[in-house]
């Protein structure tokens, strides 16, 4: 563990120092992501809100206290379990969806997150993460809730936490993709 901790906090290092693009000139921090490091499950969300970049940790804000609540719910946390993520690491003016040139840029990070956790479990949440993690053709309303295996990780989509504030009629289908997650989770030990 403790060399994995070595290599998170360099990789973390050059994270804070990256000025790949547009992006590390109006933040406030970069949110790097958080959790166990011996996670065998990984959540990815889009990139960092306001709250987000302000406190340099990923769902922090209305979003992150429901992502929390429907981790509780299955026995999850990021303290003990789970790591949390973003596709970009820097907030987007406005909170828009990242373009693809800065998703590009942040994506190494991403993949060496991945590769230095080694989650056996990854759960996309929300359209950008599925685009930029799963497949960029595919659509979330017609992947959610389907497990997919991919470079040795089993990946599933659901529900940005967001998505469910704005839509709760959401939440029911999102509650059946959690269950997924926590059948899944148990039946790896």
């Amino acid at each position: 563990m403790e060399e994995r901790i070595k290599r998170w906090n360099d990789l973390k290092e050059k994270c804070l120092r990256c000025t790949g693009c547009g992006l590390a000139e109006k933040r406030t921090n970069v949110v790097f992501g958080e959790g166990y490091l011996g996670a065998k499950i990984m959540f990815i969300g889009e990139g960092p809100g306001q709250q987000e970049d302000e406190q340099g940790r990923p769902f922090v804000g209305r979003a992150g206290v429901l992502l929390d609540k429907m981790l509780g719910s299955i026995d999850l946390s990021r303290e003990t379990n789970a790591m949390i993520c973003n596709v970009v690491k820097c907030r987007p003016p406005g909170n828009r969806v990242p373009s693809q040139q800065e998703a590009r840029c942040c994506l190494p990070y991403l993949r060496a997150q991945v590769a230095i956790v080694r989650p056996q479990i990854i759960v996309c949440l929300g359209a950008t993460a599925v685009k930029h993690c799963l497949d960029p053709e595919a659509k979330i309303t017609k992947i959610r809730g389907r497990w997919f295996e991919k470079k040795g990780f089993w990946l599933l989509a659901t529900f940005h936490p967001a998505a469910l504030l704005r839509d709760p009629s959401k939440k029911a289908l999102a509650w059946e993709d959690f269950k997924a997650i926590r059948e899944k989770y148990q039946s790896l030990g």
